[in-house]
């Protein structure tokens, strides 16, 4: 288990102006962890602290406690090296007129992973996603898919291998796509946001258009490849591929559910059945949206949103 690998956790210091009359505690165990931010003088209002997107669990006039387990508040899950090691930040929002400062405090917990330990489906952060009784995952993978990716770091020009599954338990098979995915540099997505379109329009794969990038032929319905060109986009920075997946009825295809990429001289393939690929003529205009319908309710498909990050492009010495 976990917690015989436990190696603790990594303090970072405060800015100054805060840290003056505060302190935070950090305790990181197995699968949760437990932090405990103290303010000696009451200069700020606890209620406003966050935990990545979680509110504190308790707090008083001069303390912020949160007791939150790693699956939970957008932790991201890293494994370099020998380590495995849980990333997210506490910060503080202000209120208006407020005389305090918002800041922003890096909190880690590093655990030492054995040499034969891997995770079942590599997460360079921690993206499994939960629905009813669906569990939806997305992955960086080494070239041929056949384990976890060895790098973060990708040259222009070359692939970046993503796989997406969806593990279905006690539900009928569903055929797993990707309805959207768009590269950005930040985790979660704003008005602002810079972003690449990889994926649009219900499934078609429009980075193919100007790249050699493709879905790989299936090896099982629950899940679904695809091999990304690195593109030139913020390039040395941090980048996260924002994604919908879509766990749907097989035979329930139409333009609106399909995985669809551009092949040169020949135009849209849909990946899984060719005889509907006239599902694919909408790709070039506009593939009209249709509502989700949960499969809780006996209908055809549930969609989950994921991100995948982060990894960096970088440019060809």
């Amino acid at each position: 288990m976990m917690a015989f690998f436990w190696q603790g956790a990594l303090l970072l210091s405060l800015l100054a102006a805060v840290s003056v009359f505060a302190d935070m505690k950090l305790d990181c165990w197995p699968d949760f962890v437990m932090l405990v931010w103290t303010d000696s003088r009451s200069q700020a209002d606890t209620s406003l602290f966050r935990l990545g997107n979680c509110f504190p669990t308790r707090f008083t006039a001069r303390e912020a406690v949160f007791s939150v387990y790693f699956k939970d508040c957008n932790f991201r899950r890293m494994v370099s090296g020998d380590q495995l090691i849980y990333t997210n930040n506490l910060t503080y929002g202000v209120l208006p007129n407020s005389h305090n400062a918002p800041f922003t405090h890096p909190v880690v917990c590093a655990y030492k992973r054995p040499k034969d330990w891997y995770p079942v489906i590599y997460e360079p952060v921690f993206n499994t996603y939960g629905q009813g009784d669906l569990v939806f995952h997305i992955s960086l993978m080494n070239a041929d898919f056949s384990g976890p990716a060895e790098t973060t770091s990708f040259r222009l020009g070359s692939f970046i291998p993503i796989m997406a599954s969806v593990d279905q338990r006690t539900h009928q098979p569903l055929l797993l796509l990707l309805e959207e995915c768009l590269a950005s540099t930040s985790p979660e997505l704003h008005p602002e946001s810079y972003l690449y379109p990889i994926i649009t329009n219900q499934g078609c794969l429009v980075d193919s258009k100007v790249s050699r990038s493709k879905f790989e032929p299936r090896q099982k319905p629950s899940e679904i490849r695809l091999s990304l060109q690195a593109f030139k986009f913020a390039l040395g920075q941090q980048v996260f591929i924002h994604c919908s997946l879509v766990a749907w009825d097989p035979v329930g295809l139409d333009k609106t559910k399909k995985a669809c990429h551009y092949v040169k001289d020949h135009g849209w393939e849909l990946l899984d059945n060719a005889a509907l690929g006239n599902l694919c003529d909408c790709c070039d205009s506009s593939c009209k949206s249709r509502k989700i319908r949960s499969t809780l309710s006996g209908m055809l498909g549930m969609a989950q949103d994921a991100v995948l990050g982060p990894l960096t492009i970088t440019e060809n010495s």
